[in-house]
């Protein structure tokens, strides 16, 4: 079945949607439909109310009109009949009522008038509006001459405009002769009315062109008054006139203009009033006069202005409201004024209303013996009345029906009988104008048509709600219920909603909601229903949003946007820059899920946008670019406020590139001792384009900038002018001075010498001086060239000298130097310490204490003390060798030291000196201690030497370093299983002359884990461990596993059982299939009572029974080792077969049984595979 496929909530309805008032119904649209029902004529087109017409073309009068069967149509004209056919001029359109008049040799004013039209059928008869047809009028400016104005200057004045009165009114301009609009301001501006206002006249006003403009809108025709000239004079000129009029030298005594206070030239007086209509436009115009041209503001005395609708134009002199409603009455004040006074107008507003609909009457369609009813309600200011009629007649007129009743601006009606369709107007009219409106009452019995299309098919996104159509039409009025797929019960209640024109809706849907839906229709003559099926889609969701990127010029960026959509939906990505399409750019490239923008520019900011349509849905997202890069460098720089020793220096900041510029960098060359160098020599905040810098003399400056934002700093500047600073004294002297000895009778002053940017001027020196501390009061000195050391000889061994440099030019001398102790060279140390003494703390740790030596005999900067320390010898008889000697240092004036990481047991021997920056003095003399025992340490070494089934031979080394007597060993000892787990621990205790030690009673193909060490008196020293396996017997490896445990093994037997199952299987299968094979008449024809035959349904052998015990041959399996165990009870085929029995391609067993045969000893010596083979079948 093909279905027409529509989105829920967008489908266009072909008819109106169905509704009632009371019990009625609307008729649809549906040209089927309409076709075969009967319909009163309803107005569809008509000319406006006031149709001004233009005297240049045909009148055409439009009345357009539809019904069943087709309306006929006719016409009056000023009340009275027009009968068309009696003037040649007139003709009406076929099939339609309206009028096209020829106005070719006639004037068009002949038919002005007053028509109305009238579209009748056999069930009524609509009316149209009064439609008042009047011819547009643009007539000629009244010839007139204009006299030259004479005004004096400051005063008020108003050039009229008068235009001609037109049909629609002219709209007014003033222009000059060249066609240009004059200029206006708040003090000369254009009224209402049309007419040029001066508040009060300047000189510059006197021209000869002030000419005003008439437009005539509907015959697109312009015309112009004769140009007015303005001559203004100022009292000079006036004094001037008077004087040669009346012989008056001075008639005005003062040549200055006198102000005036504001006063109103429209409106006048202190108030007024002014009516609108409802739906209008209000203006209140407020002109003034005065000097200083007075201001004008507006306020409302009983409220605010409306926002939206409220305007003040025209230099504040008119106030416009639109669309006006009854709450923009009451009053505004309009206020004037300037320098010498104020003045208020209040303007007094009513608005009053021509009738406007409240409810506009509407068709109706009954049954017979309905109800119904029209409803025509209006308002307006003064409230409006309300007239009826019936096709075309007033209803007072009108033929009496008892079904009908009148009430005001109700018709109501009872019970309608077939035949009694009319249409009926409702007039609603006050004395600003009237409302005219058709509605007719449709008489008709229809079996209920279902007017959707059937098979429709509504697409919705989940969670949003459906909307499911089943327009109707019937009469009486079809009642409407739904159903889904094959459920017998209505869908009422949640989540379902009947509105009143069929149409059901589901507010929220899910994919439980898809399906078919069935829609019935029924009314008292019948039945319809129609199917539309419901589809609920996954909606379009964004899951992966672009993020905002900040890039570098010429970088590459990717916006991503990842979407889930439903799978039966074809989605179109879209992507916009800025609300608009991308740049037709090959940097561009767009995927599936992402954007790639590469080569970035600075043209490429802003906000980009993803789009994920599709038919149903959309979802969007969002991110900005932002393109930065290092700022562009600053411009025009400049030198101000120049001083001996600072210059303000200026700049123009280049562009930032969208990153703000963090701080500028000033930089410097000095071309006189730097050339082409630069240094830094200030910053300032990004938010500063001045910097004042402080200079140095005797420098030829050139300044830089540069701009530093988040990328980077921009390029230099362009370099400034030079500026050159006079030479001066040192401003300072040279900095890290000090002094010592490099020999014991020498004294070496160093300093670090000013750089050309601090010598101030030509000619740097240093004078260099020194004393003795405390001895010698003066000072001698040295002047030197540009240096920085100066070595003073023969001085006495280290003694202190107070030295200090200071700076020298040809322009004077710096500021007094500091003063620095120093000392001349040094000496060795001549005293070594006494009353040494020694305390040991532990067998690794031992104390010194000694008596510092004098300071006058360091000879030097006392650095610290040494102690040299040596093994001796151990105290053991096994460890005679003697180690390498040691020191410690201790810095400062110190008088003890400890001796950390000594050897236990052990004899040691020690000195102490002094030692200063020149070297170590004389050594103390030797003294010796001993460190008592410590623990041992490790066994030199550990070995398996012997291993057998259950004992283990060990053997092992002493340790090399004893550290004391030893007294005995410890061995522990432990299983280790396969899975590396650990069992318990056995302890044994060794003598010490013991060198190995053989342990019994093992377990066999054991892995044990030992650990051994030494002890002494103090205790037991570190642990050294070894591993070793006992062996499984003598012909087998010691290390080998249990086969059983491999995994390989257990792989093995699976294999065995896999491949026994399968053949246990075939042999069953042949079996089945094989029937009698050669050797069955044989068995059938054997004599011998024992012989059994095989049974056929169980794929085995029959029982053989034995003359001696006669027990039963049981069947077997062969066991997981692959041989075959023998006993009295378990016999092969073969042994009754003579040996050479084999089995054919169906798993019969093909042989000569010769009877019973003795049982071989030598069946273990077959074939296995046979075994097997035959084993399976027992």
């Amino acid at each position: 079945m093909e279905r027409t496929r529509t989105r829920a909530g967008a489908a266009v309805f072909l008819m109106l949607i169905l509704g009632h008032l009371g019990n009625a119904l609307e008729v649809p649209l549906d040209p089927k439909v309409l076709e075969e029902l009967a319909q009163p004529p309803t107005i569809t087109q008509q000319s406006p109310k006031d149709y001004i017409i233009d005297p240049r073309e045909n009148i055409v009068i439009h009345c357009e009109a539809k019904g069943k069967p087709h309306p006929s149509f006719s016409w009056t004209r000023n009340g009275t009949h027009f009968d068309i056919d009696q003037d040649p001029k007139v003709t009406m359109r076929p099939r339609s009522g309206t009028l096209v008049v020829d106005i070719s040799g006639e004037k068009a004013e002949t038919f002005e008038g007053v028509y109305q039209c009238t579209a009748r059928n056999k069930h009524g008869a609509a009316v149209s509006n009064n439609i008042v047809i009047r011819q547009s009028r643009s007539p000629l400016w009244s010839k007139e001459r204009n006299e030259p104005i004479r005004v004096q200057e400051g005063e008020a004045l108003v050039l009229h405009c008068r235009p001609p009165a037109g049909l629609p009114p002219p709209i007014i301009f003033w222009m000059d002769v060249n066609f240009q609009r004059l200029p206006q301001s708040s003090r000369v501006f254009q009224a209402l009315n049309g007419d040029l206002y001066f508040s009060n006249v300047l000189k510059e006003d006197s021209r000869n062109d002030y000419i005003c403009y008439a437009r005539f809108p509907h015959t697109q025709t312009i015309q112009q008054k004769q140009p007015i000239t303005l001559l203004v004079l100022n009292l000079d000129a006036v004094n001037e006139t008077v004087a040669a009029l009346f012989n008056e030298t001075d008639f005005f005594s003062d040549g200055s203009v006198e102000e005036r206070k504001p006063t109103f030239l429209i409106p006048s007086g202190s108030s007024s009033s002014k009516m609108v209509l409802r739906g209008q436009v209000l203006e209140l115009e407020c002109i003034t006069e005065g000097l200083p041209t007075p201001e004008v503001s507006w306020s409302k005395l009983s409220g605010e202005f409306p926002d939206k609708r409220t305007s003040i134009v025209t230099f504040q002199k008119i106030l416009r409201i639109v669309n006006v409603s009854d709450a923009d009455a009451g009053e505004y004040r309009c206020t004037a004024h300037n320098r010498l006074a104020s003045i208020h107008h209040t303007i007094r507003v009513t608005v009053k209303a021509a009738p406007y609909w409240i409810t506009t009457p509407r068709n109706l369609v009954l049954a017979p013996r309905e109800k119904g009813q029209l409803i025509c309600r209006a308002s307006g200011t003064p409230k409006p009345n309300i007239n009826w009629a019936m096709n075309g007649i007033p209803i007072e007129n009108s033929p009496e029906d008892s079904n009908r009743k009148v009430e005001g601006d109700t018709i109501i009606f009872e019970e309608v009988q077939t035949g009694s369709s009319a249409v009926y107007q409702c007039n609603a009219s006050n004395e600003y104008g009237y409302l005219l409106s058709n509605a007719f009452v449709n008489v008709l019995s229809e079996t209920p048509r279902v007017l959707t299309p059937a098979n429709q098919v509504y697409q919705v996104i989940r969670n949003n709600h459906a909307l499911l159509d089943c327009s109707s039409f019937g009469s009486p009025i079809p009642k409407i219920t739904w159903f889904k797929d094959s459920q017998s019960s209505t869908l009422e209640g949640d989540p379902y909603l009947l509105h009143e024109n069929g149409t059901l809706e589901i507010n929220v849907a899910q994919a439980l909601n898809s399906g078919k839906y069935i829609c019935v229709a029924r009314n008292t003559l019948g039945i319809a229903e129609n199917h539309v099926y419901l589809e609920v889609k996954e909606p379009t969701r964004i899951l992966k949003q672009p993020k905002y990127k900040v890039a570098q010029r010429n970088m590459n960026v990717v916006f991503e946007c990842k979407v889930k959509h439903d799978p039966t939906l074809i989605p179109i990505m879209i992507w916009l820059k800025d609300n608009g399409e991308l740049p037709d750019d090959e940097r561009f490239l767009v995927d599936s899920d992402s954007l790639t923008i590469t080569d970035v520019t600075e043209n490429d900011a802003g906000t980009y946008t993803c789009i994920m349509n599709t038919t149903l849905d959309h979802d969007s997202a969002s991110a900005e670019l932002t393109v930065v890069e290092q700022p562009d460098p600053p411009t025009d720089l400049e030198l101000t406020d120049m001083k001996p020793r600072s210059v303000q220096l200026t700049w123009i900041p280049g562009d930032e590139h969208k990153s703000l510029i963090h701080k500028f960098v000033i930089q410097y060359t000095d071309s006189l001792h730097d050339h082409g160098h630069w240094h830094n020599l200030t910053h300032v905040p990004g938010s500063k384009t001045t910097a004042h810098l402080e200079l140095s003399p005797y420098v030829h400056y050139s300044f830089r900038v540069l701009a530093l934002n988040a990328v980077g700093l921009s390029d230099p500047s362009n370099p400034s002018h030079m500026y050159k600073t006079n030479p001066a004294a040192p401003d300072e002297n040279p900095s890290g001075v000090k002094g010592f000895g490099t020999e014991r009778d020498n004294l070496m002053i160093l300093w670090k010498p000013l750089s050309g940017l601090q010598a101030n001027g030509p000619g740097l020196q240093y004078k260099v001086m020194w004393r003795q501390k405390d001895v010698d009061k003066n000072w001698t000195s040295v002047t030197v060239a540009n240096v920085s050391k100066f070595m003073v000889s023969g001085t006495p061994t280290f003694t202190p000298y107070e030295v200090k440099v200071q700076a020298i030019n040809n322009n004077g001398i710096g500021p007094d130097p500091a003063v620095v102790t120093g000392h001349s060279g040094e000496d060795l140390p001549v005293q070594a310490p006494d009353s040494v003494q020694v305390l040991v703390l532990n067998s690794t740790l031992a104390e010194v204490h000694w008596e510092p030596v004098p300071p006058k005999t360091v000879r030097g900067h006392l650095k610290g003390y040494k102690v040299y320390y040596w093994r001796e010898r151990s105290l053991h008889k096994h460890n005679p060798h003697r180690v390498e000697q040691q020191f410690l240092s201790f810095s400062g004036n110190k008088s003890h030291g400890m001796l950390p990481g000594l050897q236990p047991y052990s004899l040691y021997l020690f000195n102490i000196r002094v030692y200063n920056g020149k070297g170590e003095g004389p050594a103390s003399s030797n003294l010796q201690f001993e460190t008592p025992e410590g623990v041992p340490g490790p066994p030199s070494f550990l070995r398996i030497t012997n291993s057998n089934l259950n004992n283990l031979t060990l053997e092992w080394g002493p340790p090399n370093d004893r550290n004391g007597h030893l007294t005995g060993y410890i061995l522990k000892y432990q299983q280790v299983n396969n899975s590396n787990e650990l069992g318990p621990i056995e302890e044994l205790a060794l003598p010490a002359n013991k060198t190995s030690v053989t342990l019994p009673n093992l377990k066999y193909s054991t892995r044990y884990k030992f650990y051994f060490n030494a002890k002494t008196g103090q205790g037991a020293g570190p642990v050294i461990t070894e591993e070793a396996i006992t062996i499984m017997d003598e012909a087998m490896p010691s290390r080998q596993a249990d086969i059983a445990t491999q995994g390989w093994f257990i792989g093995l037997m699976c294999a065995i059982a896999l491949l026994i199952l399968v053949l246990l299987i075939i042999c069953f299968i042949k079996r089945n299939k094989g029937g009698k094979y050669p050797v069955k008449e044989k068995e059938d024809a054997h004599t011998d009572p024992e012989f059994q035959p095989m049974k056929e349904d169980d794929c085995t052998f029959g029982e053989y029974s034995d003359t001696e015990d006669h027990k039963p041959l049981k069947g077997s399996r062969t066991p997981s080792n692959g041989t075959v165990h023998r006993d009295s009870s378990d016999e092969s085929l073969v042994d009754y077969g003579g040996g050479d029995g084999q089995f054919n391609e169906d798993g019969s067993f093909i042989g000569q049984y010769s009877g019973k045969s003795s049982i071989r000893e030598t069946a273990e010596a077959h074939s296995p595979v046979n075994t097997t083979a035959m084993n399976s079948f027992v």
